[in-house]
């Protein structure tokens, strides 16, 4: 029996070139080429154009992987070759071998087992066969191609108390395909740090060929607090003690996320004393239970002007401290 048989080598693009950027691309970079791309080629926006859907195919698979920091680096460093396996791979028709490289076959005939065979030898198996459906004219069509759509990146930015006690701030984003701008409320977990990222699930681009919906990853960015610095779980304050009070000891107020503290100081109270407030610092993402704590670092206020009457008595209280470490010497 005889029949005729094609065969195309195509080589995988670079991610970079598939994106149309350069290889020092922010994300910004990466996010605009996506979407300009993914609105051109959507399959539901090209049904009359049969290589729509690989394209989009494509330009999805280099998204997922250039805005993901490790896969991105992992990409740099190895290429398309650090996704691969030491199997062949046999994916919607195409034949992917170790070395990165694709092959797409084209039949005309009748008995495909004996195609399957002289190409890939007798001991290849059903995985690939079970990728391809028999046309209705002898040849041969892939199944209908299913991906998850893409997931999306963006910031929002919460205020110190925002992120420490959680609540729900509104974002507005734009539509990648449409250009409208959606309204989002978003929950802001109590504790969240500075950097860390929200996952909001089937927020992403739409899926084709029935696939899940990706996800918006929202990375949060926590502004400053005049006064107030957090150190994970703890907080650390700076409190301005009188020269009197820091020299005689007393009450003194100390504010608080949670509102104001009183304590008591020592007398002799020096610069850069602590005093821990237990409790009173961020509550723990995992174990709402759990607090850290809040530290007030003292500084001595200096009097800057002091009436005669006030300098004449620090000179006192001077030689009194000098007699008395004399006595003490003695």
């Amino acid at each position: 029996m005889s029949f005729g048989r094609s065969v195309r080598i195509l080589t995988k693009k670079d991610y970079y070139d598939v994106l149309g950027i350069n290889r020092n691309a922010d994300d910004a970079e990466i996010k605009k080429a996506y979407r300009k791309l993914a609105k051109k080629y959507h399959p539901d926006s090209n049904s009359g154009s049969p290589g729509a859907e690989e394209r989009f195919k494509e330009i999805t698979e280099a998204y997922n992987v250039l805005s993901d920091k490790e896969k991105r680096k992992l990409y740099d460093q190895f290429g398309h070759a650090a996704f691969e396996e030491d199997i062949p791979r046999y994916q919607s028709g195409s034949y992917r071998d170790p070395s990165g490289g694709y092959q797409e076959f084209h039949f005309t005939g009748n008995n495909m087992d004996d195609v399957f065979d002289q190409i890939f030898g007798n001991g290849f198996g059903g995985n690939f066969r079970g990728s391809f459906r028999q046309g209705a004219h002898g040849g041969f069509g892939r199944e209908t191609f299913r991906q998850r759509g893409a997931d999306l990146n963006a910031e929002v930015t919460v205020t110190f108390d925002e992120a420490a006690f959680g609540g729900s701030k509104v974002i507005h984003l734009q539509e990648p395909e449409t250009g409208g701008i959606q309204s989002l409320e978003v929950k802001i977990p109590a504790g969240i740090e500075n950097g860390k990222t929200i996952r909001l699930k089937g927020k992403g681009m739409p899926g084709i060929g029935g696939g899940a919906t990706g996800d918006l990853l929202l990375k949060v960015m926590v502004a400053d607090k005049p006064g107030y610095e957090r150190k994970g779980m703890d907080i650390y304050t700076k409190i301005s003690v009188p020269f009197a009070t820091a020299v005689l000891g007393g009450e003194i107020q100390i504010d608080t996320l949670y509102g104001p503290v009183r304590c008591q100081i020592r007398e002799g109270t020096q610069s850069g004393t602590k005093i821990r407030l237990k409790g009173k610092g961020i509550v723990s993402m995992k174990n709402p239970s759990v607090y850290g704590d809040q530290y007030a670092v003292m500084e001595i206020e200096v009097p800057r002007s002091l009436s005669q009457q006030a300098k004449q008595k620090l000179k006192e209280f001077q030689a009194a401290c000098s007699g008395s470490g004399q006595k003490h010497a003695a």
